[in-house]
C-alpha cells in the first residue's frame, strides 16, 4: 500500500499513468463505450483498457485527476463526448460532475464537446482506456496530459 493514493488507483493503473508522456491521452468512458474496439483500431498492439466495474465515470475521473496533470488550455486537454440529439452545448448531470471536478483543480479550463464519431477517431490515439460500470449513456471523457515542471533557469 502507497500514502495518499486513491484506491481505485491499480498498480497497472498507476504505470500506465505514469509511463504517458506530456500530451499522451487516456479515455475515462462509459459501460457501454467500445473500448476493445477502439483500443485495437489501426495499431499493431492495442492500447491497454483497465476496467472498473462498479464504479461511476466521476469517481474514476476524480481518482484518475488526483495523480495526472493536465495539458495547457490551448492543448484541449479535456474533452467529452457531446450528448447526441440535444442542443451544442448542452451537457449531461453526469457529464458536469466531472467537468466540476476538473474547474476544482483548473478553474479557468474549457472542456471541449466533441461528436460522438469525432471522439472514437481521437480514442483511436489514446495511450490507454478506463471502461468503467457508468451506465449513463454519452459519459466519456478524454484527459491529455501535461507537464509537472520547474521555472526555466534564466
Amino acid at each position: 500500500m502507497l500514502k495518499n493514493i486513491d484506491p481505485l488507483l491499480s498498480p497497472d493503473l498507476l504505470r500506465i499513468l505514469c509511463e504517458m508522456g506530456h500530451g499522451n491521452t487516456i479515455v475515462i468512458a462509459d459501460a457501454n463505450f467500445t473500448a476493445m474496439q477502439l483500443a485495437s483500431a489501426n495499431r499493431p498492439v492495442p492500447c491497454p483498457v483497465i476496467r472498473m466495474p462498479g464504479i461511476s465515470i466521476v469517481r474514476a475521473a476524480q481518482a484518475v485527476l488526483s495523480v495526472l496533470p493536465l495539458g495547457t488550455v490551448g492543448e484541449l486537454p479535456v474533452q467529452c463526448m457531446q450528448v447526441g440529439n440535444t442542443a451544442q452545448g448542452y451537457v449531461s448531470a453526469v457529464q458536469q460532475e466531472v467537468m466540476d471536478l476538473v474547474c476544482a483543480q483548473y478553474p479557468s479550463m474549457a472542456v471541449q464537446g466533441l461528436e460522438r464519431f469525432a471522439f472514437y477517431e481521437a480514442t483511436k490515439n489514446a495511450y490507454a482506456i478506463i471502461q468503467t460500470g457508468e451506465l449513463q449513456p454519452y459519459a466519456n471523457f478524454i484527459f491529455a496530459k501535461g507537464v509537472i515542471a520547474q521555472a526555466l533557469r534564466a
